[in-house]
C-alpha cells in the first residue's frame, strides 16, 4: 500500500506541472485557435533564468519573479513578431511557426546560458516528509499548491473580472467580440503573456526536483499537449484533470512495469484520444451542418 501511495505522490507532483503546461496551451488555444508548441520552452526559461539570476546574486524569490516577468515578455514578443503577422494563415502554418519559435528559443538559450543541467535550492529544504507510509519532498507540496493557486486565480479572473470575460468572449466569437468593442489584439497579447508566465512558474517550481537545461521543453510540451488533449483542448478543468491523470499514469507505469515504458504512456494517451475520444474527457461534442 505504501508503494502505491509513493507512486501516487510522484504522479501528482509531475501531473501538476503537466497541468500547468496544458493550461498554457488552453489559454492560447481559446484566444487564438493556435496550438503553441513553444509552451514547453516557457517552462524551461522559467527554470534557467531563475538559476542564473540566483547565481548572479539575486535572492531566490526575486530571481523567480525576474524569470516569470522576462518569460512573459518573451511570450508577448512571440505573439507580436510571429503570430500576429501571420493572422489569417492556415492553422498548420501557425503551428509550424510555434515549432520554429521553440527551436529558436532553445538555440538562443544554449548560447546565452549553456548545455548543462542546473538546479537551485528548494524553497523549504530537501528533507523528505513522511505521510501515509510514504515520503514526499517539501518542494512537491509547493508544486501542487502552486498549481492549485494558479487554477483558482484564473477561475476568479475569468469569472469575476471584465478583462477575464473579454478573454472568454474573444474565445467564443472573435468577430462578435470586436463588434462590441473588445480589443481582440490586446486580448491575444494578454493570453500569450499569461501563458508564458504560467509556464515560467511551473519551471520555477519543478526545477529543484527534476533539474533543468536548455532542451527540457520539448518533452514538457508533448506531455502538456497530451494532457490538454486528454482533458479536452480548450477546457481549463480538462487541463487540470488531464495533467494529473497523465502524471499518475506515468508514475504507475514506471513503478509497476518499467521506467523505459513511461514515455510511451504519453503517446498511447494521444493516440487513444485521437482515435476514440477526439473531444477529450471534458470537451464538447460538436456537430457541423454541411
Amino acid at each position: 500500500m505504501s508503494e502505491l501511495i509513493q507512486f501516487l505522490f510522484s504522479g501528482i507532483t509531475v501531473g501538476a506541472v503537466y497541468a500547468l503546461v496544458a493550461l498554457g496551451f488552453t489559454i492560447i488555444y481559446n484566444a487564438s485557435d493556435v496550438v503553441n508548441f513553444a509552451q514547453g520552452e516557457f517552462v524551461m526559461l522559467g527554470g534557467m533564468i531563475t538559476v542564473f539570476s540566483f547565481a548572479a546574486g539575486l535572492p531566490l524569490p526575486l530571481a523567480a519573479l525576474v524569470a516569470i516577468l522576462v518569460t512573459a515578455g518573451i511570450g508577448v514578443a512571440l505573439n507580436k513578431l510571429a503570430i500576429e503577422p501571420a493572422r489569417g494563415a492556415p492553422v498548420v502554418s501557425l503551428i509550424i511557426i510555434t515549432i520554429g519559435a521553440s527551436i529558436f528559443i532553445r538555440g538562443v538559450t544554449q548560447i546565452v546560458f549553456d548545455k548543462q543541467l542546473h538546479r537551485f535550492p528548494s524553497i523549504s529544504g530537501d528533507d523528505p516528509l513522511e505521510l501515509l507510509g510514504a515520503t514526499i519532498l517539501p518542494q512537491s507540496l509547493w508544486v501542487v499548491a502552486g498549481a492549485a493557486a494558479i487554477f483558482v486565480a484564473l477561475y476568479l479572473f475569468f469569472t469575476r473580472t471584465m478583462t477575464g470575460r473579454a478573454v472568454l468572449a474573444t474565445s467564443n466569437n472573435r468577430l462578435a467580440a470586436k463588434l462590441v468593442g473588445i480589443n481582440t489584439n490586446w486580448v491575444m497579447t494578454l493570453s500569450f503573456a499569461l501563458s508564458a508566465a504560467i509556464g515560467a512558474l511551473a519551471g520555477v517550481l519543478i526545477t529543484p526536483i527534476t533539474l533543468t537545461s536548455y532542451d527540457v521543453g520539448v518533452a514538457l510540451a508533448l506531455k502538456g499537449f497530451a494532457a490538454a488533449m486528454l482533458g479536452g483542448m480548450g477546457n481549463p478543468k480538462g487541463a487540470l484533470a488531464g495533467g494529473l491523470i497523465l502524471g499518475v499514469l506515468e508514475a504507475l507505469t514506471a513503478g509497476y512495469l518499467s521506467s523505459q515504458y513511461k514515455e510511451a504512456a504519453t503517446f498511447v494517451v494521444i493516440l487513444a484520444v485521437l482515435f476514440f475520444m477526439p473531444q477529450g474527457l471534458f470537451g464538447r461534442k460538436s456537430t457541423e451542418r454541411v
